[in-house]
C-alpha cells in the first residue's frame, strides 16, 4: 500500500512551483519594463543634446543651427545666426564645449530640459521639444503647468 500513496500530492507541488515561478518571472518583468522606461524614456532628446554638441565641437555650426529649426532657406528671425555665434561661436563662453559637463535632466510631457556645466560659467539650460526634436533654451513654464507661458 505503501506505493499506492508515494506519489499522492506532488502534482499539487509541481503545480504550486510552476504559479510560483510564473508570478515571480511577471513580478521581475514588471520592475525590468518600469526601470527601462525610467531608464530610457529621454533617449531620443539626450541624444539629439548629444549631437548638437558634437556639432559644436567640430565647429560644424550651421548644423549645430539647424538643429535648433532654423536653416538658411528658413530662418528664426527670433534668433539669427549671428545671435547663435554669439552664444555658441568660437568667440563664446561656451566655447570650450570639450569642457562642457551634462548635469541633471528634467522631463517634462512635452520635452525635456537638460543642464549643462560650463567650468567657470554659468549653467546653460536646454530643451528638446519630444514632437520634432527641435532645440532651443529652456521655457520653465512650459514643464509647469500651474504656470502660464506668456
Amino acid at each position: 500500500m505503501a506505493g499506492y500513496l508515494e506519489n499522492y500530492g506532488a502534482g499539487e507541488e509541481r503545480r504550486g512551483e510552476i504559479i510560483r515561478w510564473i508570478v515571480l518571472s511577471a513580478v521581475f518583468l514588471a520592475i525590468a519594463a518600469i526601470a527601462g522606461y525610467f531608464q530610457f524614456r529621454n533617449y531620443r532628446e539626450e541624444k539629439q543634446i548629444g549631437i548638437f554638441l558634437e556639432q559644436l565641437k567640430r565647429q560644424d555650426y550651421k548644423a549645430a543651427y539647424a538643429m535648433w529649426g532654423c536653416t538658411d532657406a528658413h530662418p528664426c528671425p527670433q534668433y539669427a545666426f549671428g545671435k547663435f555665434l554669439e552664444d555658441w561661436g568660437p568667440k563664446s563662453s561656451h566655447a570650450n564645449i570639450a569642457s562642457a559637463k551634462l548635469a541633471k535632466t528634467k522631463s517634462c510631457d512635452t520635452g525635456i530640459i537638460q543642464f549643462i556645466e560650463f567650468p567657470g560659467h554659468d549653467e546653460v539650460q536646454l530643451w528638446v521639444d519630444r514632437r520634432d526634436k527641435v532645440l532651443g533654451f529652456a521655457p520653465w513654464p512650459v514643464c509647469n503647468p500651474r504656470m502660464q507661458v506668456p
